[in-house]
């Protein structure tokens, strides 16, 4: 079993988010997983440029980094995303990722795949920033166990108490890979999500040819 964890501060090894990546890492690999830790934030990554090419032949036209990093991801049992809160949101290196995501999404190729979040901030704007990344999962076809966050003002107690939490989610995220653990709320917006979505693959089945033949092979959609 293979976990990825994501860094995507630029702060690099000054990182308090980071110190929750690496305690959950700890904690799938106690569990036995093979974990391997990524930071985006050192990678060549450029913005999608929303080409279209991934919907017509399956492929990135931005020669960078990406495709390397989403190869990582597509091998990967289990992922966890972490970011710190950057003015209500995920740091511009994660969101890039994010953003040049959008064959993932709409072949939901994260299908099979567990997730978790972390996150720390100045203030208490946590939940928000987990439910981006929760919700970004989800959305590629993947599930979320939940995740962890940490308010710094709250001082050194609370970061040690997030770092063991976190620890013991990702223990906690290769069960769930194992036990092959449902979340039925999350599966229900999956299918609604598909039921929507294949409007607009029939309407674009022309344009976006390599999506098409993809949803017609699943048997999302007939032609």
């Amino acid at each position: 079993m293979k976990i990825v964890g994501i860094s995507s501060s630029p702060r690099g090894k000054n990182s308090n988010t980071l110190k929750l990546l690496d305690a959950a890492l700890e904690g799938a690999a106690e569990a036995g997983a093979e974990v391997e830790s990524i930071d985006v934030a050192k990678l060549d990554i450029k913005y999608c440029i929303a080409c279209d090419k991934c919907h017509k032949k399956g492929e990135c036209s931005i020669n960078d980094d990406f495709p390397a990093l989403l190869e990582k991801l597509l091998a990967a049992d289990g992922i966890i995303w972490s970011s710190p809160n950057y003015i209500t949101n995920v740091t511009a290196q994660l969101k890039t990722v994010f953003d040049r995501c959008p064959l993932v999404i709409h072949e939901q190729l994260f299908e099979g795949k567990y997730s978790m979040s972390l996150t720390t901030a100045g203030g208490d704007e946590l939940d928000f920033i987990l439910d981006i990344m929760n919700n970004f999962m989800v959305q590629c076809g993947g599930k979320s166990i939940g995740g962890v966050g940490c308010s710094m003002y709250l001082g050194p107690e609370a970061v040690e108490a997030a770092i063991e939490k976190s620890r013991g989610m990702g223990k906690d995220l290769v069960e769930a890979i194992k036990e092959k653990r449902q979340y039925p709320e999350q599966e229900a917006r999956q299918q609604a999500w598909k039921e929507g979505f294949k409007h607009s693959i029939l309407a674009n089945k022309e344009r976006w040819a390599h999506n098409c033949d993809y949803w017609m092979e699943k048997g999302w959609i007939k032609e």
